[in-house]
């Protein structure tokens, strides 16, 4: 076994997560999951539908619903980029403490039918949000395109120039790489300056495309990709020094979502096991030869998991902790009420647990 039995690290930072409507049924079922996982602070994305978060009214009526779920988890609510956003709403959004602006380029992912075809038109809201101080999140994909040669497998690396571009134009606007997969990422993100950082998710630590292109409930966006990808991934992990943390991308879906009629939903979901899921990753990935033993560290666990993010957002330390205790709990083969039934990732295995202290 090449980590320790336990660490007692400080509760953990997600910043990254889908919880879908609320109220809603999803939203009932999952949202009480976030603590189960040892995690108190939640970055929530706004593609919600029929209508995404375009407002910061809309954004704190989106928390209080939340909030009714768990009062004890740190919502970070974000705002959708859409036309409709002006600077004025930029200057709101940060008076109310809304956390950042999501953008997602139109048609490559779950709910991104109302998102960006050019950055060019923003300009006036980007430069509101780099003169407040409020983050662009970023959905780095191009939509698959036979004509233009993208498809799921180098969407991620078309996009890239994107992001440097966007870097150059606006140097002190800070930015988030959501949920990268692939070693162009990482290199992209290190070529950067300190105001741009990314985030890894739990399953993309683990997966390929292999894995994903036999099992539905592995499928998302951005795929998982390479071997060598997922190198870069558990490498960015340990040698972050807070330019990458963690971001689940944790996307529930009805089981009917997932393996009924049409096409299959993009979205893995790990909130529940979001701890359990990385330790496992980076113990497959020392066995592997993909990073090494020493390199796994409780510093390196706290950064990742709770500290970095919390700086790069300006948050204070976490105020409490947790136990994190080798094959203590088992992934439940679904989670399910009359109305919905969601499948979490590596269902049935043993897993990490997870003990408040």
């Amino acid at each position: 076994m090449a980590l320790k039995d336990a660490y007692l690290l400080p509760a953990a930072a997600d910043m990254h997560v889908h919880l879908r409507n609320a109220p809603g049924p999803i939203a009932e079922l999952v949202t009480p999951t976030i603590r189960k996982a040892g995690i108190d602070t939640v970055f929530v994305m706004p593609n919600l539908a029929p209508r995404p978060v375009v407002t910061v009214d809309e954004a704190l009526e989106y928390k209080k619903a939340l909030q009714a779920y768990d009062p004890e988890v740190n919502y970070l609510m974000s705002l959708y980029l859409h036309e409709s956003i002006t600077p004025d709403e930029i200057r709101k959004a940060k008076k109310a403490g809304i956390a950042g602006v999501k953008a997602y380029p139109r048609g490559a992912t779950t709910n991104s039918q109302w998102g960006v075809l050019s950055f060019d038109p923003f300009h006036a809201v980007l430069s509101a949000m780099e003169a407040e101080g409020l983050v662009l999140n970023l959905h780095g994909e191009m939509p698959s395109s036979p004509t233009d040669n993208v498809t799921v497998m180098n969407a991620e690396s078309k996009f890239l120039p994107t992001l440097t571009s966007l870097h150059a134009k606006y140097p002190h606007l800070k930015i988030v790489l959501e949920h990268c997969t692939t070693a162009d990422a990482v290199s992209a993100v290190r070529a950067c300056g300190p105001n741009v950082v990314a985030t890894i998710t739990a399953h993309h630590l683990s997966l390929l495309v292999d894995d994903w292109s036999a099992n539905v409930h592995h499928y998302c966006k951005p795929s998982a990709k390479s071997p060598e990808d997922r190198r870069a991934l558990l490498q960015a992990l340990v040698t972050s020094e807070g330019k990458f943390f963690l971001g689940t991308d944790s996307a529930p879906h009805d089981i009917s979502s997932k393996k009924g009629k049409g096409n299959t939903a993009a979205g893995v979901f790990t909130q529940p096991y979001a701890l359990g899921y990385v330790l496992t990753a980076l113990e497959e990935g020392i066995a592997r030869g993909d990073i090494k033993e020493e390199q796994v560290t409780e510093e390196v666990l706290a950064g990742f998991l709770s500290e970095f993010g919390r700086k790069f957002y300006e948050l204070g330390p976490a105020e409490k902790k947790i136990l994190v205790k080798r094959d203590g709990a088992v992934v439940e083969e679904s989670l399910k009420t009359e109305k919905v039934e969601i499948v979490p990732f590596r269902s049935g295995e043993k897993t990490w647990s997870v003990e408040w202290q």
